[in-house]
């Protein structure tokens, strides 16, 4: 099953259940899918609906730390909640051990030697690691890799 099909089914669960707190999250994720279908007049493939899927926890990581920096818990809560509802239809996330050796192949391969190459190490790693790390914390590993 596709992972689009299975997000229509999950929301169908949730209306009949009548989780709207769940609903809500749900429905956000198929209005932005949909607008990238509708404006880049495709159809998703299961890495297209991983990508908005980060996009979408990357916007509510961001507002929790300015809820919580706001002394507005109730709505960080909200947004975490909504990221737990995200966070079920993401790939398995790696090791922080397989995230290294995906780096130090990364490095080997490209032949990178300085910080200078930290795009083409980003460029080769990427792929490979998409929706299976937080590529914020694969880019401060791959700088420290080459800063040494």
């Amino acid at each position: 099953m596709s992972l689009k099909l299975r997000i229509t089914d999950d929301m169908k669960a949730a209306m009949r259940a009548k989780d709207t707190a769940r609903l809500g999250a749900i429905r956000l994720l198929l209005a932005a899918m949909k607008q990238r279908e509708v404006d880049e007049r495709t159809e998703l493939s299961d890495a297209d609906v991983v990508a908005i899927i980060e996009k979408m926890n990357k916007q509510r990581r961001d507002s929790i730390s300015q809820y919580e920096a706001a002394g507005r818990q109730d709505l960080a809560d909200v947004e975490k909640f909504e990221m737990s509802v995200l966070a079920a239809y993401m790939p398995q996330q790696l090791s922080e051990a397989e995230i290294a050796a995906a780096v130090a192949d990364a490095i080997a391969a490209t032949g990178a030697a300085g910080p200078q190459d930290m795009g083409k190490v980003m460029a080769a790693v990427k792929p490979r690691l998409a929706g299976r790390a937080d590529m914020g914390k694969v880019s401060a590993l791959i700088k420290a890799q080459l800063t040494k």
